[in-house]
């Protein structure tokens, strides 16, 4: 174990250094990275120019779901019930969940997933980055109570920070 003191080479497992008598009883012991302050913390999503969500009801049928993303080259559609979010449905839903079965006449509210993880306008994109890291998320919706106001895509995430290190 080396001595944050002096960095003398100790013994792993003593409590004192060797060197200088520095206490070295917790300074293995991780501690939480209280400095660091990115560009990423303090940037808020509107600084992503997240597109307007494409939203839809549950009740359209699943077919016309995944046509309507194919002409309008959407990765995915927000479900809303008067207004508020209820699901989300992504071309990784249309995959796993209907195949290929595209004329399927189910209501998307049947292979839709519910409640959705959702973001706010004022969350940083750090939060998004987390959300979507922990969850295996692409898409996440950004809403103002429970109301669909746009959608951050992974792609959108990445772009943003490529053009910022160039």
């Amino acid at each position: 174990m080396i001595c944050p003191n002096c960095q003398w080479q100790n013994f792993l497992g003593e409590d004192v250094c060797e060197n200088c008598g520095a206490d070295l009883w917790r300074s293995d012991t991780p501690e939480a990275t209280t400095t660091f302050h990115g560009r990423l913390l303090g940037m808020h999503l509107d600084k992503l120019g997240a597109p307007r969500p494409v939203t839809v009801e549950a009740s359209l049928p699943v077919g016309q779901a995944i046509e309507r993303m194919r002409r309008e080259s959407i990765d995915c559609l927000l479900i809303v019930e008067d207004g508020l979010l209820v699901g989300i449905f992504t071309d990784r839903d249309a995959l796993l969940k209907v195949g290929s079965e595209v004329d399927d006449p189910r209501p998307l509210g049947d292979v839709m997933t519910r409640d959705p993880v959702v973001l706010r306008r004022s969350d940083p994109v750090a939060v998004a980055i987390h959300k979507m890291a922990v969850g295996g998320f692409r898409h996440v919706p950004i809403v103002d109570d429970s109301r669909p106001i746009g959608i951050v895509s992974a792609r959108d995430v990445f772009r943003h920070l490529a053009t910022g290190l160039t």
